[in-house]
């Protein structure tokens, strides 16, 4: 007798968060084998780009790409054309050169103590080849992926659930979340500074949101603190915004999109144009900014 249609959801910690997937329509062992996949997909992501294990990309190009070119995971590859693009769209505020600063600040382990003064460089010097090779043009050039590769992620584990017969999916990983369906996800949005109050929903389907806000951590404190995102150009915390969400066609771009309107706020609205992304935006003073393509699909609570 075949199993009812039925929806399933699980949990696991990976990428530095928990990652939720759920998935319906379809029979139990269909749903499970679509769920698998999609973990499956994002456990290779952090594999390959984690800054802190040792034999991933990021780490090999971290410790070799200076002295030669380092052949790298075609995802890994992607992902970095896509941060260099984002660099050089938003005129170096996208910055995954910064790792000595989150080093520095303890955001990120030290990799060589006599290193820790390098000045962060620049992306530009990094070289990357037809062949799939990356080269880092200039001493001192470390990076981390971590303002991109979540969402890069959960876009892999969207694509991997939909070579299953389910009828809809959502993965969400600590805020970064994509779904895909005939059935609109409604997302709730927490209040930057009391992240106990929602502050309003976003509504989405078949497209990504990511959510980047004061940092807060429920088993240390009630409190947020800063904000963890560093703005390149003065190495110290964005301070601006308080917290945005981002709608975009891919979770990869709605990812690190957050970062830059961290930094630059409204002055984001060409780049964001140029993605077709919509941006919500909170200010210290609980200003709510949302751009016009948002409007229809954005509820502020009352």
């Amino acid at each position: 007798m075949a199993t009812a249609s039925a929806k399933r959801r699980r949990a696991r910690p990976l990428l530095g968060t928990f990652v939720e997937i759920e998935a319906s329509g379809a029979e139990r062992s269909e749903i499970d084998a679509a769920i698998d996949a999609a973990f499956s997909a994002v456990a290779h992501v952090h594999r390959l780009m984690s800054f802190h294990e040792a034999d991933s990309d990021v780490s090999r190009l971290n410790r070799e790409a200076l002295a030669r070119p380092i052949a790298v995971h075609a995802w890994t590859f992607r992902v970095l054309e896509a941060a260099v693009e984002l660099h050089r769209r938003s005129d170096g505020v996208f910055d995954i050169a910064i790792a000595p600063h989150l080093e520095s600040m303890g955001l990120l382990p030290r990799l060589d103590a006599a290193q820790v003064a390098t000045e962060p460089q620049s992306p530009d010097a990094i070289e990357l080849t037809a062949s799939q090779r990356v080269r880092f043009a200039s001493p001192g050039l470390r990076i981390d992926l971590g303002g991109i590769a979540k969402g890069f992620a959960v876009d892999r584990a969207l694509e991997a659930m939909r070579q299953f017969s389910i009828s809809g999916a959502m993965i969400n990983a600590g805020g970064d979340l994509a779904v895909f369906g005939d059935e609109p996800e409604t997302v709730h949005i927490r209040d930057p500074r009391d992240p106990g109050r929602l502050v309003g929903s976003v509504e989405i389907r078949n497209e990504a949101i990511a959510t980047t806000a004061r940092k807060f951590d429920p088993l240390d404190s009630v409190d947020t603190t800063g904000s963890t995102v560093i703005d390149p150009a003065t190495g110290k915390p964005a301070d601006s915004i308080d917290g945005v969400t981002i709608r975009a066609p891919s979770c990869m771009i709605a990812d690190a999109l957050t970062k830059v309107v961290m930094i630059r706020g409204v002055a984001s609205g060409g780049l964001l144009e140029y993605y077709r992304a919509g941006a919500l935006l909170i200010t210290p003073e609980r200003d709510f900014r949302i751009t016009p393509n948002l409007n229809h699909v954005v509820r502020l609570a009352a």
